[in-house]
């Protein structure tokens, strides 16, 4: 851990600030008689997917690959099971209120493995206000896509990256992921990493002050 003060708190995005509703995706599994993580992994273990989140691969491709593996897998026709679990995901409210918590006192980025929609998805999401509130992407100084900038976590280009987006040296940042292998990665360059998993019920405002940042006692707003 650094000894400079935290000055920036870098955020994934599916995971962290998106729900990834892994019950939903586990219970689709267990519906339809498929080993736990086959969805996970047919959608995003695969060459495919290593490919559209660098910004070097077709989008409804990977999507369509990913189907045919999961079919081939279960070895019959399946209903488009990855359209059902993504769209049973959605914004994790109360983390969007603790980066408008934050925003005022701290250099705030997005640092996320994702396809090329990502910024768009920021756009369109409301922030914690809620119905005519400011996007989720005005809350963030930086918005890292790994599509756009043509690597991923846990390279350490793509942190490296950020840091200069922000103007923050590594020692000045807390990184937070729901994957353990880019927090260490983060640590790796000097960061504070905080791992955080909203299906096992963490509080991120406790995981990021107990990293030393100075939350708003008030909490999320």
């Amino acid at each position: 851990m650094g000894d400079a003060a935290p000055r920036a708190i870098l955020f994934d995005f599916g995971g962290v600030i998106w729900d990834m509703r892994w019950d939903v995706c586990r219970a689709l599994e267990a519906e339809h008689g498929l080993p736990r993580g086959s969805i996970f992994e047919t959608l995003y273990r695969s060459e495919a997917w290593h490919a559209v989140e660098r910004g070097r691969g077709d989008r409804e491709a990977w999507l369509a690959a990913a189907h045919a593996e999961l079919e081939r897998r279960a070895g019959r026709r399946l209903p488009s099971l990855h359209e059902r679990w993504r769209a049973a995901q959605g914004p994790i409210a109360r983390n969007l209120a603790l980066a408008r918590a934050l925003r005022s006192s701290f250099r705030l980025a997005i640092v996320s493995n994702a396809d090329a929609s990502l910024r768009a998805r920021l756009h369109a999401l409301a922030g914690p206000a809620g119905a005519g509130g400011p996007a989720a992407a005005d809350l963030f100084d930086a918005i890292v896509c790994s599509a756009e900038v043509g690597c991923a976590k846990p390279e350490p280009e793509i942190y490296a990256l950020a840091c200069r987006r922000l103007d923050v040296a590594p020692a000045a940042c807390v990184f937070v992921d729901d994957h353990a292998p880019n927090v260490s990665a983060a640590a790796a360059l000097g960061m504070r990493g905080v791992l955080y998993r909203v299906d096992r019920g963490d509080d991120l405002g406790a995981l990021l002050a107990a990293a030393g940042v100075d939350v708003p006692v008030d909490g999320p707003r």
